[in-house]
């Protein structure tokens, strides 16, 4: 419990660190991606708040965990009780416990506080990997969205130019470590006979091993996020017109063009693009009325990567105000965790 405790604090201090950095940074643009490949315009900072709503996932699900598992087995015995009228209730309330457990049996059998953490963890360090391996991938040349502080990245050993993110690869290493073990956990138990065996003595080593890898994984993914340096001019000059397809299609669609006719359409004008060897926002209005009657002379607006991200203001979307809404969110959340520390 001590345990879950400590590393929900880390955990909500690693969301604060992405919320500072989502509204501090919230006017850069990059190409979110697909299949790896460029798709459409997003924020910086939605980026990065995709990642903390994961990470507020994770801290939810703890809090959760933190309640179920604060039962006492003390009192059970071997498998069936004690006989000596122990006031378990009483008992429970001087150890800091909620409860005691209710069945004996289940006392000396249960090992879910130990895979319930375990799977909570597993999905933790899937989100913590999955973070890293972006910004491996945002930190190479052929990206060069964001550079590394040197406290979480080392030169080669051969060669003298290199900056390998090593603290990230760790991340993503020790996520395989950490599903592992709750591996391990899971066919341990899987086969035994109800009450104790001795096959549970091997619960020690990976709960222990995974207890310590999370905690030092959210730390270093705090200390990632709160270092980098993110390089606007080189997100900005990843962004190409094809990345526009789709608000070319919402064009037409908000003229009452049904989508997948405006799919259509817009699929031929970037092929007529192609043809002419030459980017969507130069063909010429006439060019583009030859596919669609619909197609005015405000079609030109379409060309404009902040105004893409500014229509998408939905919630959850990428405008200025939608991603502004989600740091709060993340900001209450927080504020609610420490409410419910302090009670």
């Amino acid at each position: 419990r001590e345990e879950g405790a400590a590393q929900l604090g880390l955990l909500i201090e690693l969301l604060r660190i992405a919320s500072e950095r989502a509204r501090a940074e919230v006017s850069a643009l990059m190409p979110g991606y697909t299949h790896l490949q460029r798709a459409q315009p997003v924020r910086w900072s939605h980026w990065v708040l995709n990642h903390a709503a994961g990470w507020q996932r994770d801290s939810s699900r703890l809090r959760e965990a933190l309640v179920r598992v604060n039962e006492m087995p003390l009192g059970a015995g071997a498998l069936a009780g004690n006989p000596f009228a122990i006031d378990r209730e009483a008992l429970a309330a001087d150890l800091g416990f909620a409860r005691p457990m209710p069945n004996s049996l289940d006392a000396v059998t249960d090992r879910d506080f130990i895979l319930e953490f375990s799977s909570w963890a597993t999905m933790l360090m899937v989100h913590l990997s999955k973070f890293a391996e972006d910004l491996i991938v945002f930190g190479t040349a052929e990206f060069g969205f964001v550079t590394f502080s040197d406290a979480y990245s080392t030169g080669s050993s051969l060669m003298p130019q290199k900056k390998n993110p090593d603290a990230l690869e760790l991340l993503r290493g020790k996520c395989a470590r950490v599903l592992g073990n709750h591996t391990t956990l899971l066919c341990m138990m899987k086969g035994l006979p109800t009450a104790y065996n001795k096959d549970m003595q091997e619960d020690k080593r990976a709960l222990f091993d995974t207890a310590a890898t999370t905690r030092a994984a959210i730390q270093i993914a705090a200390g990632v996020l709160s270092t980098l340096t993110i390089r606007p001019e080189r997100m900005r000059a990843a962004l190409s017109a094809p990345l526009l397809a789709t608000d070319l299609s919402d064009y037409l669609v908000l003229r009452g063009m049904p989508f997948r006719e405006a799919h259509h359409v817009v699929g031929s004008a970037v092929k007529l693009a192609e043809d002419r060897s030459c980017e969507l926002p130069e063909l010429s209005l006439s060019d583009l009325r030859t596919l669609s009657t619909l197609f005015e002379a405000d079609v030109a607006e379409v060309w404009d990567y902040d105004k893409a991200a500014e229509r998408r203001d939905a919630t959850g979307g990428t405008s200025t105000r939608a991603v502004l809404e989600q740091a709060d969110k993340i900001d209450s959340f927080i504020q609610s965790v420490g409410a419910d520390a302090k009670k």
